[in-house]
C-alpha cells in the first residue's frame, strides 16, 4: 500500500485537468483507500507531497472527479493539523463554487469538506465566510427542507453539520445566520424530519448554538419550536438525547414568550413525569436528569402570565402529590424544587386565594421539621409569597405557635444567612399582613420581638423597613405586652442611630420616626427616648430634602415636645 500511495501521489503532483480520468480516479481511489485504512499517517503523505494545491485545480463541476477529490480532502480536514493547509492551498473558494452545482453527491462531499475544514478553525470559517458559502448551505437547506427521500436527508445532515462547525462558539458569525433566517427553516426542519435521528440532532446542536443569541430568541419566539421541541421530548427513551434538549430548552426558557409557549405547549407536565420517574433512582444518569428537570421546572413558573396559566390548569395540585410523597425522609432535590415552583406560583396577586384555598400553606408547613437549609429557606419564600396582603391566612399562621417557634429558632441560623434572613421576613409578614393582636402575643410568647429589633438594623434596606413596620404595629397594638422585650432589645437606642445615621433610607427615617411616636405610649420606654436627646436629632431633620420625612419630623417633634 505504501509503494500504491507514493506512486499515486507522485502521479497526482504532476496532473492537469486534460489528465486521463481512469488514471485520475485510480490515483485518487488509492488515496480514499489508504485514508480509511491510517488516515492520520496519509494525511501527513498528503501534505509533505504538495498534491493539496493540485486538488483546488481538480474541484471542477465538469470533472468526473470532482466528488473524490471534495471526499479525499473531507477525510484529510477530519485532522486538526490538515485544516490551516487546505485553507492555505486555495480549496475554500472552488469547494464553495462546487455548492452551486446540482450533483447529490459533490454536494455532498463538498459539504463535508468545508464542514470539517470550518471544525475548529478560525482560517477555515474566515474562508469560508469571505467566500459566502454559508449563505449558499442555508438556501439548500430551505430548498430541500420538505423533501424526505433518503438521498436529501443525508445532505440535509451534512448541511447543518457544516453550519454548526461553521458558527460554533463565534457570536458574529451566529448573527449572521440569524439574519440569513436560518432560524425558522431549521425549525421546520425538526418538525418534518424528527423520524431521523442524525438530523434531528444536527437540528438540536444548531438550536443549542444559536439559542444562547438574545435575537435569536426573538426569531424562536415566532415560530413553533416550543410545540416541535416538547412534542421530540415526549418521545424519547436515551438520557442523551434528553439532555440535548434540554440544553436548547434552558437558554430559551429565559425568554418570557417562549417561557409561555412551553408551558402551553405541556412541558412542565413532561418535566413532573420526569421528577418523578427519577426521583427513587440512584443511577447518576436520573439523577442528574432529575436535578435538570427540576431546576427546568423552576425557571418555567417565572412570570406572571406563566403562573397564572399554570395555576388555572391545576399544575398546584400536582405539585402538592410530589410534595406529599416527599415529606419523611423525602428526596431533598424534589423537595426544593416543589417548594420553589410553588413559591414562584404564589408571587401572582390573583393566585394567592386560590392557592390558600387549594390547602398550600399545610402542605407547606409539613417540611417545618426540614433540617436541610435549602428547603427550610424554600419553604419560608412560599409561605412569605402566599401571606401577602392576605390578612386571614397571616393570622392564621401567625397563631401557628409550633411555625412562630420555629422561626424564632431559624432566625438564630447564623450559620444560613438565607434561612436567617427569610425567617425574620416571615416574621414581620405575618404581622404586617395580618394586624392582629394573637398573632402579636404569639411572636412575643415566643421570643420573636429581638429578632425584629435585630432586623431593624440589616444592611439591606427592605429588611428594615418590613422590621421598623411590624414593631410600629406591635408598638400601637399590643405595647404593654411587648415592651419589656423592646426595651430589653435596646429597641430606643437602635431607633436613635437609625436616625443619627446621614447613610439611612428616607423611609427608615421616616418609620423610626413613626415608632418612636408609638412608644412614648410606654412608660418605661417614654423615660429612655427622653434621656437620649431625640428632640435634637429629629429637629435636624425638619429641613430633610425628602418632604415626607421632614413633615414627619415636624410631627414627631411636637408628640415629643407634649410629652416632655
Amino acid at each position: 500500500m505504501a509503494d500504491n500511495l507514493s506512486d499515486a501521489l507522485k502521479k497526482l503532483k504532476i496532473t492537469t485537468t486534460d489528465s486521463r480520468a481512469d488514471s485520475l480516479e485510480g490515483c485518487l481511489d488509492c488515496l480514499l483507500q489508504a485514508l480509511a485504512q491510517n488516515n492520520t499517517e496519509t494525511s501527513e503523505k498528503i501534505q509533505k507531497s504538495g498534491v493539496l494545491q493540485v486538488f483546488a485545480s481538480l474541484l471542477t463541476p465538469q470533472s468526473s472527479c470532482t466528488a473524490k477529490v471534495a471526499n479525499i480532502i473531507a477525510e484529510v480536514a477530519r485532522n486538526e493539523f490538515m485544516r490551516n493547509p487546505c485553507v492555505d492551498a486555495g480549496l475554500i473558494p472552488p469547494l464553495v463554487q462546487l455548492l452551486n452545482c446540482k450533483d447529490q453527491e459533490v454536494l455532498l462531499q463538498t459539504g463535508r469538506a468545508l464542514g470539517n475544514i470550518c471544525y475548529d478553525s478560525h482560517e477555515g470559517r474566515n474562508a469560508v465566510d469571505h467566500a459566502g458559502g454559508a449563505h449558499i448551505v442555508v438556501d439548500h437547506i430551505r430548498s430541500l427542507c420538505s423533501k424526505t427521500d433518503p438521498a436529501s436527508e443525508k445532505l440535509l445532515t451534512v448541511f447543518c453539520g457544516m453550519l454548526m462547525n461553521y458558527s460554533n462558539e463565534n457570536d458574529t458569525l451566529q448573527s449572521q445566520l440569524i439574519n440569513m433566517g436560518v432560524i425558522p427553516t431549521l425549525v421546520k426542519l425538526l418538525g418534518i424530519h424528527c423520524q431521523n435521528a442524525a438530523l434531528t440532532e444536527m437540528c438540536l446542536v444548531a438550536f443549542g448554538n444559536l439559542a444562547e443569541l438574545e435575537s435569536s430568541k426573538e426569531q424562536f419566539a415566532y415560530t413553533n419550536i416550543a410545540e416541535e421541541l416538547v412534542k421530540l421530548f415526549k418521545k424519547q427513551i436515551e438520557h442523551d438525547k434528553k439532555e440535548m434538549i434540554f440544553e436548547v430548552l434552558a437558554p430559551l426558557a429565559e425568554n418570557d414568550v417562549i417561557k409561555l409557549q412551553l408551558v402551553e405547549a405541556g412541558l412542565v407536565e413532561c418535566l413532573l413525569e420526569i421528577v418523578q420517574k427519577t426521583v427513587d433512582s440512584d443511577k447518576e444518569d436520573d439523577i442528574a436528569e432529575l436535578k435538570t428537570a427540576s431546576d427546568l421546572m423552576v425557571l418555567l413558573l417565572l412570570g406572571d402570565g406563566n403562573c397564572i396559566h399554570m395555576v388555572d390548569n391545576g399544575i398546584v395540585q400536582k405539585l402538592m402529590d410530589l410534595l406529599d410523597r416527599h415529606v419523611e425522609d423525602g428526596n431533598v432535590t424534589v423537595q426544593h424544587a416543589a417548594l420553589s415552583a410553588l413559591r414562584n406560583l404564589a408571587i401572582p396577586v390573583v393566585n394567592k386565594a386560590k392557592m390558600l384555598s387549594a390547602g398550600v400553606a399545610e402542605a407547606v408547613l409539613k417540611f417545618l421539621r426540614s433540617e436541610m437549609p435549602p428547603v427550610q429557606f424554600k419553604l419560608l419564600g412560599t409561605l412569605r409569597m402566599l401571606i401577602d396582603a392576605q390578612a386571614e391566612a397571616a393570622e392564621q399562621l401567625g397563631k401557628n405557635v409550633k411555625l412562630v417557634e420555629r422561626l424564632v429558632e431559624w432566625c438564630e441560623a447564623k450559620d444560613h444567612a438565607g434561612v436567617m434572613g427569610e425567617s425574620n421576613r416571615l416574621l414581620s409578614a405575618l404581622i404586617r399582613h395580618s394586624k392582629s393582636k394573637d398573632v402579636i402575643r404569639t411572636i412575643v410568647q415566643s421570643g420573636g420581638i429581638k429578632h425584629l429589633v435585630t432586623m431593624a438594623t440589616s444592611e439591606h434596606v427592605i429588611m428594615q423597613n418590613e422590621a421598623l413596620v411590624a414593631l410600629a404595629l406591635i408598638a400601637a397594638l399590643e405595647l404593654v405586652t411587648a415592651e419589656k422585650d423592646l426595651e430589653n432589645a435596646q429597641l430606643v437606642q437602635i431607633l436613635h442611630r437609625l436616625l443619627s445615621d446621614d447613610r439611612s433610607a428616607p423611609e427608615i427615617k421616616y418609620n423610626s420616626m413613626v415608632l418612636i411616636c408609638a412608644l412614648i405610649g410606654s412608660e418605661p420606654l417614654q423615660k429612655e427616648v427622653q434621656s437620649m436627646a431625640f428632640l435634637e436629632v429629629i429637629s435636624k431633620l425638619r429641613g430633610h430634602e425628602n418632604k415626607t420625612v421632614a413633615q414627619q419630623a415636624s410631627l414627631t417633634e411636637q408628640r415629643l415636645a407634649v410629652e416632655s
